[in-house]
């Protein structure tokens, strides 16, 4: 039977190891997120540099930081550096299988990077899910939605998805359909419209202003209105030009029916 001397042999030098260990591990872990928040800062304080670069890249280095941590505490352990690249080129296989998922959520990442489909700040669908992007990391995107709903998008699914990206250019068109009276004057009306569209400084002149007649429908003649803007003023653009016309086809006596039925009865 062992005795407790022998134990006690043996035991020592693991509780040694296991202290060093946890050290290197605290400091490493500590280490790592304070190079990729300078590296972040860097990136993101140069102006000729975009901003999405410095979560990727900081992602990164935290990562490799991590591995040489790894590396670290094996060798504290006695596992020399080449039994440990040796037991992971055994394992590769294993590894690759069961992560699968996770390496196609880092190969995208690059590729996402690479392409740029979507910047930090940008609204954007991917696979109709929207929101502004946040974070672009190794493996995931982080998006916000307008009601502040934390959305984390793995990166294999973003690179294969359709993605719709509404701030990647710097205009947008805004479509309105106004709906009015088969009785009142549709000219008039259109003139109202284009009297508040050019009044409003958000409007962009080139494109000019669009107004024609696009439907029949069975309550109202429909108006499609077309206007440019700002990409940045598109929602409240929108939202108030729909206010201003209505108001607008109010003090004119144009009126916006609402869907009715009418009863013809024959006698005889």
């Amino acid at each position: 039977m062992e005795t407790a001397m022998e134990t006690a042999g043996w035991v020592g030098p693991l509780l040694v190891a296991a202290i060093k260990a946890l050290v290197v591990l605290v400091i490493g872990w500590m280490a790592a997120g304070m190079l990729s928040g300078m590296v972040r800062k860097r990136v993101i304080a140069n102006p000729q540099i975009d901003a999405t670069l410095g979560n990727f890249a900081a992602s990164i280095v935290k990562w490799v930081v991590l591995l040489l941590v790894l590396v670290a505490v094996m060798s504290i352990f006695g596992i020399e550096a080449t039994s440990l690249v040796a037991m992971l080129g055994a394992a590769t296989l294993a590894i690759g299988l069961a992560l699968q998922g996770t390496l196609s959520d880092l190969a995208a990442g690059f590729m996402l990077i690479l392409f740029r489909p979507y910047k930090l700040g940008q609204f954007v669908d991917i696979g109709g899910t929207s929101g502004t992007v946040v974070d672009i990391n190794l493996f995931v995107t982080e998006l916000v939605t307008p009601d502040n709903v934390q959305i984390i998008v793995p990166n294999g699914q973003a690179w294969g998805s359709i993605i719709t990206n509404f701030s990647h250019h710097d205009t947008r068109r805004v479509d309105l359909v106004f709906g009015i009276d088969y009785g009142d004057d549709a000219n008039a009306a259109m003139e109202i419209i284009l009297a508040e569209a050019k009044a409003d400084t958000r409007v962009k002149a080139d494109p000019e202003p669009w107004v024609k007649v696009t439907n029949l429908g069975d309550s109202s003649v429909d108006l499609t209105t077309r206007i440019w803007c700002d990409a940045a003023d598109y929602w409240n653009l929108k939202f108030e030009m729909t206010q201003k016309v209505k108001e607008a086809f109010d003090a004119k006596g144009i009126s916006i029916p609402y869907p009715h039925t009418v009863e013809i009865k024959k006698e005889g």
